[in-house]
């Protein structure tokens, strides 16, 4: 079985769709039923609320690991709970809140309930 023109000897003819250019006087139209643009980003994570340190701590972080760095922090972040070392736990979870926030506050939530 070919795709293609039939004058080709396809057995499966292609559908081209063409979307034309707009219309100046219908553009506003369009413009003005169009559904409005987010007003913040769906990833903003308050990084004003964070230290120029703790930020670079983070950009390493993902530098080094990736997409996978938030989760490499929240697994740091809890080694550090369980290890009692209570300045590392901060300065982990500090930077999982940088990467992602919902991950950090699940992590908080967690701890603060176990004790």
């Amino acid at each position: 079985m070919t795709i293609g023109p039939p004058e080709q000897g396809s057995s499966i003819a292609m559908t081209i769709h063409f979307a034309a250019l707009q219309k100046p006087e219908h553009r506003a139209f369009a413009l003005a039923f169009a559904p409005p643009a987010p007003g913040t980003a769906a990833n903003d994570n308050h990084l004003e609320s964070l230290n120029e340190t703790l930020l670079r701590a983070a950009l390493k972080h993902f530098a080094r690991y990736g997409l996978g760095a938030a989760e490499n922090a929240r697994a740091e972040a809890e080694r550090a709970f369980f290890a009692d070392d209570r300045e590392g736990y901060r300065r982990w979870l500090g930077i999982c809140r940088a990467l992602d926030r919902r991950m950090a506050d699940a992590v908080r939530l967690r701890r603060e309930s176990a004790n």
